[in-house]
């Protein structure tokens, strides 16, 4: 077995150390919940009918005798999202597959699930950020009813999966398994799709050519095929052994992915209490799952969203990460992967050249992965260097190929497209931001401009709109931050941003607010923190500072000397009354209240329990001059 790298073993090592109050508090609370089985056994006769009164035939029998587990089924279902209308019809496929092995399965609830790719650049997307907190108590509610000896879940998108998970993991004394719906299969290539854009920016195209552009981009059931948040989520599921192998990139609608869906009810009811082979959540998600997700993440030039959602989910298992983390394990994984919009290829492409099966396997060979954690097919990660194949009709795992398929796409682990991950930690006068370098070329990695300062996406919209910004320049767009606004993506500046930069122009963005997985090729320093509204740095930020950004250093500054600096005031939004009315904004006011720092997760949910039921208080980085 390959040793453990070094920077893996003391990243992990710091994160126990860090976790170790909060962790054992957490542990300490679902292991107490484990001595209920069969879950519904400790509720009253009024309670267990409630509880089946909706069931017919056998399953409710099978109930109402507590002699077969039940698998809790909470889904993402709805319409308007590609990737989730594929669940529809997975609960007839669970509960016949529970059956057949002996178990019962119930609709527990569904959650909440929107499109960033509708609500984007519109009012919408300022509930974006907070749906995941949503969704994470829809899922508490869902399982809250004790009926349940197991979960399924069913999410594939940006916030739901992210929320789910954080959900689940309050029930961390159930075995769970989530269960993905799989990719659309391509259409429009990213890159053409992309090119579209940047016409229409400019007015070269009409609105005619871009809806037709984007009709045969996103053309059908699954996600969207780029390698933004959604498919992100995926790659991390399986990495962190939250998916059956191989399961993350199959097609909906396909025997395959019908079979993988009731291998997933087969599987969870042989973790439960009663089977034996007793796995919950909450010990599967540990400090190593949490790293292997960071690894993985870099290696593919991942979703910038899960320094936000990783860090959450990290704090609803009681583990404690933040943004040195992902920094320091940045510098010594490589980047294996290259999928839009880090390069030319889609999700089925990385998929068809070898996938989650191939690069585990070269993480692993390269010490970059924990092999000794726990997951849903038992100890260790070497079954995730499998694929399954339907053989005979049957389903079976065989191993994964040894080699690329297209290493243009997918390379091994001495061959790789970059030395580094690719993100990197910025800080300096401006605050802590992250940035993902995979995608931008190293000759726009270093910008020193003026600033020009703005306080929403729309007046960047209109001084482009105006001819304004033909120069060098970097865009301070502030006010974008969970307590602000909700901290929504700032996709619309993507194409304004980029058509500059083809014009010859040095051009970047510093904000407090979220560009996600479709970060492009213009360098974009995210998630600044502390926040504007919360009296941060880039408060103080006035038209015609001269802003230095160094991406390879990790240097966010401005230049300026110290005392004038702490002497200048954090001016204050212009707009702030519009974020908190209309679209519902008025429902979250609560959640933009009590939000937490980006590198805290933007989280609601506030501080980390500890043993004695205080709140365990991380510090928030401060930058010091």
């Amino acid at each position: 077995m390959v040793s453990p790298h070094r920077t893996l073993t003391e990243v992990t090592r710091r994160i126990v150390e860090r976790s170790r109050a909060t962790r054992q508090a957490y542990l300490a609370r679902i292991d107490a919940a484990q001595g209920r089985f069969p879950a519904r056994g400790v509720l009253s006769c009024a309670n267990l009918a409630h509880g089946f009164a909706g069931l017919e035939g056998n399953d409710k029998i099978a109930i109402k005798a507590m002699r077969e587990p039940n698998i809790g089924i909470v889904s993402s279902y709805n319409e308007m999202l590609s990737a989730h209308a594929p669940y529809k019809d997975f609960p007839d496929i669970i509960k016949r597959a529970a059956r057949e092995n002996g178990g019962v399965a119930q609709f527990a609830g569904g959650v909440p699930a929107m499109c960033d790719g509708i609500t984007q650049g519109n009012a919408g997307m300022e509930l974006s950020l907070f749906s995941r907190e949503v969704i994470a108590m829809s899922t508490a509610v869902a399982l809250t009813h004790n009926m349940f000896d197991a979960a399924l879940c069913l999410g594939v998108c940006d916030k739901i999966v992210p929320g789910l998970l954080i959900g689940a993991l309050q029930f961390g004394h159930l075995p769970t398994i989530f269960v993905p719906a799989g990719p659309m299969t391509s259409g429009l290539s990213n890159d053409e799709k992309a090119k579209i854009r940047q016409q229409f920016a400019t007015g070269q195209v009409g609105r005619d050519a871009l809806l037709e552009a984007e009709s045969a981009a996103y053309h059908g059931h699954g996600t969207c095929t780029f390698y933004g948040t959604a498919n992100s989520n995926q790659m991390l599921m399986e990495v962190m052994g939250l998916h059956l192998p191989g399961s993350a990139f199959v097609h909906p609608h396909t025997p395959l992915r019908d079979a993988l869906t009731a291998a997933a009810a087969r599987r969870v009811l042989d973790l439960t209490v009663e089977r034996g082979a007793y796995t919950p959540i909450g010990h599967v998600i540990d400090e190593k799952a949490i790293v292997n997700g960071i690894v993985a993440l870099l290696a593919t030039g991942g979703s910038t969203n899960h320094t936000l959602h990783l860090v959450a989910i990290a704090r609803a298992a009681g583990i404690v990460i933040d943004w040195d983390d992902f920094d320091a394990l940045s510098q010594a994984v490589p980047l294996l992967a290259k999928i839009y919009p880090n390069g030319k290829a889609d999700v089925n492409h990385y998929h068809a050249a070898g996938g989650m099966a191939f690069l585990i396997r070269n993480l692993l060979e390269g010490g970059l992965l924990h092999e000794d954690v726990l997951t849903v097919m038992g100890r260790g990660l070497a079954r995730y260097t499998e694929e399954p194949k339907l053989i005979d009709g049957r389903l079976a795992w065989v191993p994964g190929p040894d080699q690329s398929g297209d290493t243009k796409v997918l390379r091994p682990i001495g061959e790789p497209f970059q030395p580094d991950g690719g993100l990197r930690l910025m800080q300096g006068k401006l605050g802590r931001g992250v940035i993902k370098i995979s995608a931008v070329a190293p000759e726009h990695r270093a910008v020193r401009a003026q600033a020009i300062v703005f306080d929403s996406q729309e007046a960047v919209q209109e001084a482009f709109d105006k001819g304004e910004l033909k120069r060098d320049f970097v865009a301070v767009v502030r006010f974008q931050g969970a307590r602000a606004n909700g901290m929504p993506e700032l996709h619309r500046l993507t194409p304004l941003l980029g058509v500059l930069q083809d014009q010859g122009f040095h051009v970047a963005l510093v904000t407090d607010g979220r560009m996600s997985g479709a970060s492009g090729k213009v360098p974009a320093v995210i998630h600044v923190s502390p926040e504007a509204l919360l009296a941060g740095p880039l408060g103080k930020v006035r038209d015609g500072d001269t802003i230095v950004i160094d991406a390879e250093r990790g240097i966010l500054d401005v230049e300026i000397d110290d005392e004038a600096w702490n002497a200048r005031a954090v001016e204050a939004p212009k707009h702030q009354a519009e974020n908190e009315v209309g679209f519902g904004r008025e429902l979250f006011g609560v959640f933009r209240a009590a939000a937490l720092p980006a590198e805290m997760g933007a989280s609601v949910f506030g501080a980390l329990p500890t043993f004695a039921g205080e709140r365990a208080e991380q510090p928030i980085h401060t930058t010091k001059h």
